[in-house]
């Protein structure tokens, strides 16, 4: 069975580029365009890592996140942040709540999808595209 990437980004044509690019990298991918969506996704399947857009329409990623890590059904799934916004306290903010790493678009998809098995052996950690 192909790991799972749950990939949450409220952007129609972005959740849409992102899982042809990852379903071609041969990941299984389920997509959710809100929070509360992701939250209950991840509670039925526990996915292998998380992409997370950090700004979604009914609640913020880093809130997103915290629901994550305080359950234990799904504190053990890594989480990659997804965003358009390039300031160090947002940054800062996403990896104090637990995010393996905080990457700003555009991205680099082809490092993106190199790295995602690091993330999913847990051994991903930092800011991500900009180092």
């Amino acid at each position: 069975m192909a790991r799972s990437i749950l990939l949450v980004e409220d952007s129609d044509p972005i959740r849409t580029a992102f899982t042809i690019l990852l379903e071609d990298a041969g990941y299984e991918v389920r997509g959710a365009a809100n929070g509360g969506d992701a939250l209950r996704m991840a509670a039925e399947r526990l996915p292998d890592l998380v992409i997370l857009d950090m700004g979604l329409p009914d609640m913020t990623g880093v809130q997103v996140v915290r629901h994550l890590k305080a359950d234990p059904a799904t504190a053990s799934a890594p989480v990659v942040a997804l965003t358009g916004r390039d300031e160090d306290a947002d940054r800062r903010a996403c990896l104090d709540a637990g995010c393996a790493a905080y990457w700003v678009k555009p991205v680099d998809t082809q490092r993106l999808v190199r790295e995602i098995p690091e993330f999913m052996n847990g051994e991903g950690q930092g800011i991500g595209n900009r180092e």
